[in-house]
């Protein structure tokens, strides 16, 4: 018996809804980067990227447990000399909680070329509402 390898073109993408509301930062970002991967999969290839596409909503309302909110930061450089930003997830997640939920799960996919065409069919939106009702999204509830 031979070991199934799936081809690119013959995998087949659903779109999956999360809800982020009163749930850890965190878990929710580790789902979507199982969905977004492919490993929930039976067919699950490492070399072909085989991952659904994912929305996450009410981002804003996910929690940071612990005195996450306090103490993380999240830097970037502007590329200028002494250009480190630096910013609190309690700001983050204030003004920009897309931001927050998007490093979370970049960070849990893979730095090559599968990551970030797996990262390209990452939705995120700090409230209920989304534009992919076209595409009957299925809830996607194992948190």
């Amino acid at each position: 018996m031979s070991t199934f390898m799936a081809k690119a073109g013959q995998v087949d993408r659903k779109w999956y809804v999360i809800d982020a509301a009163g749930k850890p930062l965190g878990r929710v970002a580790a789902q979507a980067a199982i969905l977004l991967r492919g490993k929930h999969k039976v067919t699950f290839t490492p070399h072909v990227d085989c991952g659904d596409h994912v929305i996450i909503i009410n981002a804003a309302d996910a929690v940071l447990t612990g005195s996450k909110l306090d103490n993380k930061v999240y830097y970037h450089h502007t590329g200028y000399i002494g250009h480190m930003k630096a910013v609190k997830y309690s700001t983050l997640m204030r003004t920009k909680p897309e931001l927050a939920m998007k490093l979370a799960v970049e960070g849990m996919i893979p730095s090559n070329t599968i990551g970030r065409k797996a990262c390209t069919r990452l939705k995120i939106y700090a409230g209920s509402e989304h534009p992919h009702a076209s595409q009957k999204p299925e809830t996607w509830e194992k948190i």
